[in-house]
């Protein structure tokens, strides 16, 4: 099975075509800004023509736009009817860690508003490093914010080991998806994975009424 992964969930865009867990082709993209832009042209670059049977792509927890802007792109490179298969962060990024020997992995993303999104075992939430739960076993940490929680949980005596993990890669996320599909797990919806509500809210008085047309 040849799959082809996007992720553009956090700061550095990836597209990789994985076959049999062998990486064929892929793409990196690592700049402040511009990763949705860029995910087309890296994925023409990476397929260059190649075939690919299932689509895989992160939903979160992320970016608004490079979330948004990786699953369109999912939708319509899969819109002839081939599988697509939605991957949490959390998942690529267990992925790349590996087996923990004893430990369970903490997956912590920055969401730029003082908190962190923690997916522990896939329990999702959103909490400020002051307010972290206490760990009941060892654990490693992966994701942007690994750091911070790493200095914050060993202040506190816990024991705590830092991952190499801080962003999905598409290649992880191709790895994750496989295993869904040949573990028979149930498909996630293949859309954008929010734990806080947006900031965009409609405005009190509702919404302006409809322009009238010219006759």
């Amino acid at each position: 099975m040849r799959i082809l992964a996007l992720d553009s969930a956090l700061a550095r865009a990836s597209v990789a075509l994985v076959e049999h867990g062998r990486v064929v082709g892929s793409s990196t993209f690592m700049q402040p800004r511009g990763q949705s832009v860029a995910l087309a042209p890296m994925v023409e670059a990476v397929l260059a023509g190649q075939g690919y049977d299932l689509v895989a792509v992160t939903i979160g927890p992320g970016s608004f736009t490079g979330l948004r802007a990786a699953l369109s792109l999912a939708h319509g490179l899969a819109s002839g009817g081939l599988p697509l298969v939605a991957v949490t962060v959390a998942e690529a990024l267990a992925e790349e860690v590996g087996p923990l020997a004893g430990r369970v992995l903490w997956t912590v993303i920055d969401n730029r508003r003082g908190r962190v999104f923690l997916d522990r075992c896939g329990a999702l939430t959103a909490v400020a490093l002051n307010d972290l739960p206490v760990p009941a076993e060892p654990v490693a940490v992966a994701g942007d914010a690994a750091v911070e929680v790493m200095a914050a949980l060993a202040a506190r005596g816990h024991d705590v080991r830092l991952t190499n993990a801080r962003m999905p890669h598409a290649r992880y996320v191709a790895i994750a998806a496989q295993r869904r599909v040949e573990m028979g797990l149930a498909l996630r919806a293949a859309l954008p994975l929010y734990v806080d509500p947006p900031d965009a809210k409609l405005p009190a008085a509702g919404l302006r009424p409809a322009p009238s047309t010219w006759r």
